[in-house]
């Protein structure tokens, strides 16, 4: 459904932990590392889709936009109910906050809420 999509952060050296960690479980590692923006690329397995992810005002963003004043929602598909587990606990010990246990949240939908250091909701489920 995305190509790619881009979350700007107030501080990376809190957010980048965060997510590097509850990522890896769902096999989603940084792609790319883009210090002249103090951003990264994360990906998969494949290319796209990706999400940037940075600090400084990227060049779509205007004067006025600011990093978690609108906080987003966004869910990553997980390959298993473990990774789902794997990705809620790497997220707490990584700054995030618990914002729904991992379980069943509809009938063949097992997934974990978060939220990262900007109070953006992330979520991982795993579809049965």
């Amino acid at each position: 459904m995305f190509d790619h999509f881009g979350l700007r952060v107030r501080d990376m050296h809190k957010s980048l932990p965060f997510y590097e960690a509850c990522l890896a479980p769902l096999g989603i590692r940084i792609a790319q590392r883009q210090p002249e923006f103090d951003a990264v690329i994360f990906s998969g397995e494949a290319e796209f889709p990706f999400m940037w992810m940075g600090s400084t005002k990227a060049t779509w963003m205007r004067e006025n936009h600011q990093p978690g004043l609108s906080p987003v929602h966004f869910a990553f598909p997980a390959p298993s109910r473990q990774a789902v587990n794997e990705f809620h606990r790497q997220g707490l010990a990584n700054g995030g906050t618990d914002h729904g246990e991992p379980g069943i949240r509809d009938p063949g939908y097992y997934a974990a809420y978060l939220l990262d250091p900007d109070g953006n909701n992330v979520a991982a489920g795993y579809r049965e």
